[in-house]
């Protein structure tokens, strides 16, 4: 079964490349084209697409507006943010939105089929640039209120307490400590000795916290941590 595609992009030079782009690939199916945050809402009620490659800077309703009321409608499509923006007032509104994936106008074809199809799967895909943005934001995120400094065995105690439900339910305390220090972006090595374990023990952790989460990777851990207030 193809995976069906709506475009929403105010540009229609735009929507005219990525329609040429997408007619080439196989199980790649363009069901629709919008020029506005209203008519993405209407196309996306009656054509159900399963992806929308949407811009950020739309007329009428722009790209975060519509992600929420796409949301709210209970739209089972998944956004991928296709924009010029990598700055950090965008792209974390976008993420708390709800977007899947976050791509720059420049991502060369194949990832960007690449990428659809990888959300389309239920991953989460992100331009490297972006990833960068949203980590430094985790390391300099403030401290969840009440909780002790970040770096602290207290904090990270209080860590879980305020975590002990949701996507983190299935982690132990070790886990959720490290998932924390993952989070503050520090590497195996850096959270081997903020532990006081081997560098082997903090891979065995970190696999097993990537796998009960369901994440690819340790950046996605990351931001799904970053998604949920940590």
């Amino acid at each position: 079964m193809s995976i069906r595609i709506l475009l929403a992009d105010d540009h229609a030079v735009v929507r005219r490349g990525l329609q040429v782009m997408l007619s080439t690939q196989g199980g790649l199916e363009l069901v629709g084209e919008a020029s506005n945050g209203l008519e993405t809402l209407e196309l996306a009620q009656r054509l159900a697409p399963d992806i929308i490659l949407m811009d950020l800077q739309m007329p009428v309703l722009d790209g975060l507006a519509t992600m929420e009321r796409l949301r709210q409608s209970g739209s089972t499509a998944k956004v991928i943010v296709l924009t010029s923006f990598a700055d950090q007032t965008h792209v974390l509104p976008a993420v708390r939105a709800g977007a899947r994936g976050y791509l720059l106008k420049d991502v060369e074809p194949e990832e960007l089929i690449r990428a659809i199809r990888r959300v389309h799967e239920g991953k989460i895909e992100l331009h490297s640039e972006v990833a960068g943005q949203l980590l430094e934001l985790v390391a300099a995120a403030e401290p969840l209120a009440g909780a002790p400094a970040a770096d602290t065995p207290a904090a990270r105690t209080g860590l879980l307490a305020a975590v002990g439900a949701g996507p983190f339910a299935a982690l132990t305390r070790r886990e959720l400590e490290v998932l924390g220090l993952i989070a503050s972006g520090k590497n195996n090595k850096e959270i081997a000795a903020a532990l006081f374990i081997s560098e082997k023990t903090v891979k065995t952790h970190v696999s097993h916290v990537l796998d009960k989460l369901g994440v690819p990777d340790r950046t996605q851990a990351a931001l799904l941590a970053a998604k949920h207030g940590l």
